[in-house]
């Protein structure tokens, strides 16, 4: 599992995510005391805001950044993009007016739809080989749910000796820090395959490869599964365990970290199973458990130890998607298109999660969490079949072909067999990017 460390770059880039999750999740639990000064009683509508306001820049804001990031070098790109949010974050505690939060909020969370694509885009051109970039998804995942667990236990603990406006500065190092590993490494910066396009054409360039690819078309419902589940866990695990079962603060931590744990389970799990199973049977059995779980939810969310149970469930499931995620992502095009489809993914994923953030809760809150759970594992299941559709399994099977304009020491070609009449023959899974535009089969 840590073999991928060995890798100086890739180290680096390991150590600034991290340090980059716990700033923003400092950040998160700063922003709700804050919001608090500011708005009072008012302070859940304000984050509410706050929350749609990151995510219509993800969905909004990543595509076109994705089109346009290889008009800077990537270290360059995602050092200024992570100063940015630092000077951001130092910023927000000076704040007195509740627009002026939103308008910070919505600046930090554009640089951040376009630092997370094009970071995740550069580990594949760093680990070149699928088994360690298959171990690193594995520690991305597991990096995403240790902050989960740990920023707000080290909220409370600083908490305890200063005041909140100092988490600000915690994020700030956090992104600050995060800079200056990423400017300490030299990153690889494909340039994306020459074509005529015009603006739009480029910024929708990730999107169409996307839904071009039935792999991908099966991952966009995969996604919708994840959302489902996630939404239901991230907005409903308060209701639950404060309302439903009246316990306390305790209660409800320990209730998110048995989430978290679910997906660290899977998140070590996966590579040893991508080593006996294809990556489409490890992601729709998560499809399955989701909304499995979600199914069970109105039975298991009577007793507190039977919720802990299912969320642990829920986190297994979503573990098992997400894991493999960035695999189907890499294969799917070549480097120099990986950013504009990491971008597609990001903005796509994210729009899933816009449906099911308010869903879950305008459902919780008018037809109660029994309804909630239903309607959610029918979304959930509706994930999994139009997945088990979308992405045939036949689809993954090598097809033969033809590449008649690529010169012969394109890296595509490698192993590729050069024919009397001309061109280069050579068998892959079917990808839709821009150098397959023009193949003929067989």
């Amino acid at each position: 599992m840590l073999s991928p460390l060995a890798d100086r770059t890739y180290r680096h880039l390991f150590a600034a995510q991290v340090l980059s999750l716990l700033g923003t999740g400092l950040l998160t639990v700063a922003l709700g005391l804050l919001a608090f000064d500011l708005a009072g009683a008012d302070a859940g509508a304000v984050l509410g805001t706050a929350l749609a306001i990151k995510m219509v820049a993800y969905v909004g804001i990543a595509p076109v950044a994705g089109a346009f990031v290889h008009l800077l070098p990537r270290r360059t790109l995602l050092v200024l993009l992570d100063l940015v949010r630092a000077a951001i974050a130092l910023a927000l505690p000076w704040v007195g007016e509740i627009w002026q939060v939103y308008l910070l909020i919505g600046l930090l969370q554009s640089c951040s739809a376009a630092f997370t694509p094009t970071f995740q885009a550069t580990i594949p051109d760093v680990l070149i080989d699928e088994a360690e970039y298959t171990k690193a998804l594995s520690l991305s995942r597991l990096a995403y749910d240790m902050e989960a667990l740990t920023s707000p236990v080290l909220a409370a603990a600083l908490l305890s000796v200063i005041g909140y406006h100092w988490l600000f500065a915690g994020t700030v190092l956090g992104f600050a820090t995060s800079a200056a590993l990423v400017a300490s490494v030299l990153l690889p910066s494909p340039k994306p395959p020459v074509h005529d396009e015009g603006a739009w054409s480029r910024t929708t360039r990730g999107a169409r490869i996307y839904l071009a690819t039935p792999r991908l078309r099966g991952l966009l419902a995969l996604n919708l599964a994840v959302a489902a589940a996630g939404a239901m866990v991230i907005v409903n695990t308060v209701v639950l365990v404060r309302g439903t079962l009246g316990l306390g603060d305790a209660h409800l931590a320990w209730t998110l970290a048995a989430y978290g744990f679910g997906s660290m389970i899977a998140a070590l799990s996966v590579p040893r199973l991508l080593e006996r199973i294809t990556d489409r049977a490890v992601m729709l059995t998560g499809a399955t458990v989701l909304a499995g779980g979600l199914a069970l939810g109105p039975a298991a969310a009577s007793a507190w130890a039977t919720l802990l149970a299912l969320w642990v469930v829920l986190g297994f499931g979503n573990g098992l998607v997400l894991t493999p995620t960035g695999r189907l992502l890499r294969r799917s095009a070549e480097a120099g298109d990986r950013p504009a489809l990491f971008a597609a993914q990001f903005a796509l994923s994210h729009a899933c999660w816009l449906l099911t953030y308010p869903l879950a809760g305008w459902l919780g809150a008018a037809a109660g969490m029994a309804s909630t759970f239903a309607v959610l594992a029918l979304l959930g299941a509706l994930g999994a079949m139009l997945a088990w559709r979308l992405w045939p399994a036949r689809d993954e099977a090598p097809s033969e072909h033809v590449h008649l304009d690529l010169p012969a020491d394109h890296p595509h070609l490698a192993g590729a067999e050069r024919l009397p009449a001309g061109g280069f023959r050579h068998a892959h899974p079917p990808l839709a990017d821009g150098l397959h535009r023009s193949v003929s089969v067989g």
